[in-house]
């Protein structure tokens, strides 16, 4: 039998009573039965054929299940139908930014010592020497990016939960789902890389990293997307530039720290983040021709709120304020700060034209005018926290345990 199914508890016992009658040589007193390729008898007052086939899961051809999500309800329907349009787009973005895949594209083994050589002692020798010059604050920003990296199977998940946007079987020929699985592959490189150099560099808890790791991904992420692929293009527009950033200011300490290596690396990773900005940037402007009104609103709403950052919900079972210790960190070398933030939004503001938008009802007016105003109020209030603090003598760091650097304090 191909396939199984629970049935509903009358069409079980409707099938057992006639299975059972019809072996006794009893009649029905079901009249209007049918024969299944179960063998069993359906009274088709209480379910019919094409259901029970619905129940029991029939295996459909690509079109055929296209046509029948294609009848499902949307939440948004009308975002739904600008993110069809835009397929095209999606297309063109795999074509143009994402990088060939096997010989001809990056690895994370181009940039650490070949162990199969007769001289990788001499590599490794060398990577360890170069890596004892980071300081432990920038080597704990360089964990906290490496963990947020690796916690890529939460974003391919947050990916296929935008309408529209999703990858139904896991294989799927849309432009879309290729994109999603492009976009994944590189992504997955940069968590890889960093987790060798800093094994290979020994001044790492590495088990303590993993736990960590292990912790982020079980406790998942939500940055509050809401299925809704505006919503998601929004905030990975956002968050790959700050990636971008993060990568890139660790790279520039490396370089300062005398570790060429790192700042190779680095550098490398913010580079295809780069590329990621530019392609979701580019969906967003597309949807703004076609939807100007439903984007700002949806921009808005979540600037009204606060961007989440992808690794907030780490912790590595000690430490329950793990981000929060991390961010800070990062802040004091300025390698992520409050001033990133405003800037970012303000050039999303700036790529995305705002200011000279036209089509705009009331609504998407009031929107793109509270938009346009966010970055200089964040700015202030970035400045008057930190003037704040340096009065009240509070720009001493406060130096906290990391497990992830064996114990010691940055």
């Amino acid at each position: 039998i191909r396939n199984t199914c629970t049935m509903s508890t009358s069409l079980q016992v409707t099938a057992a009573f006639g299975v059972v009658a019809s072996a006794m040589g009893f009649t029905s007193t079901y009249s209007n039965t049918a024969s299944t390729q179960l063998n069993a008898v359906t009274d088709p007052t209480t379910i019919t054929k094409k259901e029970y086939g619905d129940i029991c899961g029939d295996v459909f051809g690509e079109d055929e299940m296209k046509a029948r999500y294609a009848k499902t309800d949307f939440i948004y329907p009308k975002h739904v139908e600008v993110i069809k349009d835009l397929e095209p787009i999606a297309e063109q973005m795999t074509d143009d930014i994402l990088l060939e895949t096997g010989d001809k594209a990056w690895q994370p083994q181009d940039y650490l010592p070949d162990m199969t050589s007769e001289e990788w002692v001499d590599g490794v020798k060398e990577l360890r020497k170069n890596a004892q010059e980071i300081p432990d604050e920038v080597l704990v920003t360089l964990v906290g990016d490496m963990v947020t990296e690796e916690a890529l199977p939460t974003y391919q998940t947050l990916l296929n939960t935008f309408e529209g946007c999703d990858d139904p079987t896991g294989d799927s020929e849309s432009a879309w789902a290729k994109w999603s699985r492009g976009w994944t592959s590189e992504e997955n490189r940069h968590g890889d890389l960093l987790n060798k150099y800093l094994y290979l560099g020994g001044r790492c808890d590495m088990r303590a990293i993993e736990v960590t790791i292990q912790h982020l991904i079980t406790n998942g992420f939500n940055p509050n997307a809401r299925k809704d692929p505006y919503r998601g293009f929004v905030y990975t527009s956002f968050q790959e530039r700050a990636t971008k950033i993060s990568h890139g200011n660790v790279g520039k300490l490396a370089r300062k720290h005398g570790d060429p290596l790192l700042q190779r690396i680095c550098a490398k990773i913010a580079g295809d983040e780069g590329r990621h900005e530019k392609a979701y940037q580019a969906f967003v402007t597309e949807i703004l021709k076609r939807d100007p009104n439903g984007l700002l609103a949806v921009f808005g709403d979540m600037m009204r709120g606060q961007i989440s950052m992808p690794a907030e919900q780490m912790t590595d079972g000690h430490d329950d304020n793990l981000y929060e210790n991390f961010s800070e960190v990062a802040q004091r070398i300025g390698v992520y700060t409050a001033i990133d933030y405003a800037d970012i939004l303000d050039h999303l503001i700036v790529t995305w034209d705002l200011e000279h938008l036209e089509g705009l009802n009331a609504e998407g007016e009031k929107e793109r005018d509270y938009l346009c105003k966010l970055p200089t109020r964040y700015r202030k209030l970035a400045e008057r926290s930190m003037n704040k603090a340096k009065k009240a003598g509070d720009d001493k760091p406060t130096l906290r345990q990391f497990s992830w650097i064996n114990g010691r304090s940055a």
